[in-house]
């Protein structure tokens, strides 16, 4: 004897049950319930422009890419390069991030081409930022002081080099009551 309701239809491969036309998603050739169209690592729900596949399993891109993607210096691996707290640095001035410029054996002098204060490497036109009339290489346009990534609303520039507008605000602003430097100032013994 059949059921008397449904139940053969298409089964979600997230837990196993009948999905419906009204609450289908297709993606990696495979029927999910919305509620079930989440990332196998992380439980992301999904959308249409987010997801990736890969052995018959959903992702979201981010999870995707740390565990399928290219690998290796630059390619968003590790916390360094996705934090904004103060990073370790390359000898003076020069962030973490910065070191893969840094090996002047392998570096190509092209002529013409500007070149990063910072680093000293050659800056095309695909990874140029401008900041202190200079143009500088995405992972080299960072604060000299905190090493958080800048951009052209965040940069502040001052004898050539670049920071973020708290470090700047903080060496080079005004001091005294009022202009920020803490409840310490502002006792009254």
């Amino acid at each position: 004897m059949m059921p008397r309701f449904g139940g053969g239809g298409v089964r979600c491969p997230a837990c196993g049950r009948s999905v419906y036309a009204a609450e289908e998603i297709k993606a990696a050739g495979a029927s999910f319930h919305k509620l079930c169209f989440k990332c196998t690592n992380c439980n992301k729900m999904l959308e249409s422009t987010n997801v990736a596949e890969h052995e018959n399993r959903i992702y979201c891109k981010t999870c995707y890419g740390s565990s399928f993607g290219i690998k290796g210096y630059g390619f968003g691996q590790g916390a360094g390069i996705l934090s904004t707290d103060a990073m370790a640095t390359n000898g003076p001035g020069i962030p973490a991030t910065a070191r893969a410029y840094n090996d002047t054996a392998t570096r190509v002098v092209v002529p013409g081409v500007e070149r990063c204060p910072r680093c000293g490497g050659g800056v095309y036109m695909a990874e140029k930022m401008l900041g202190a009339n200079q143009s500088w290489h995405k992972k080299c346009f960072v604060c000299s002081y905190c090493g958080k990534r800048l951009d052209s609303t965040t940069c502040c520039d001052r004898e050539g080099d670049i920071f973020c507008k708290t470090c700047y605000a903080k060496d080079f602003g005004p001091k005294g009551v009022g202009f920020g430097q803490g409840a310490g100032v502002l006792n009254a013994e």
